[in-house]
């Protein structure tokens, strides 16, 4: 069984504010199947780094207006450390 991501997206309102992109859309401009769309606006799966900064290319925007990881989760960032 696949455990799903803690990893959230906001693929779907995305593509519908970008005139309303099919998942099939997206799918061909990131070079995967709609299936794989499907997935991660799911939350079934995590994209790797390259797809998911394909994804924010698509869109225009930087990768963390894509996904979101939740604050205090274990390899996080932790609580506010300097980088």
């Amino acid at each position: 069984m696949v455990k799903p991501t803690r990893v959230t997206n906001s693929i779907r309102s995305l593509r519908f504010a970008h005139g309303e992109m099919t998942q099939a859309g997206l799918a061909d401009r990131i070079g995967v199947t709609r299936q794989t769309v499907i997935a991660i606006e799911k939350g079934r799966y995590s994209p790797s780094l390259e797809m998911a900064f394909r994804i924010a290319h698509v869109f225009g925007i930087p990768i963390e207006q894509v996904f979101q990881y939740p604050a205090g989760e274990p390899g996080s960032g932790g609580e506010g450390g300097s980088t």
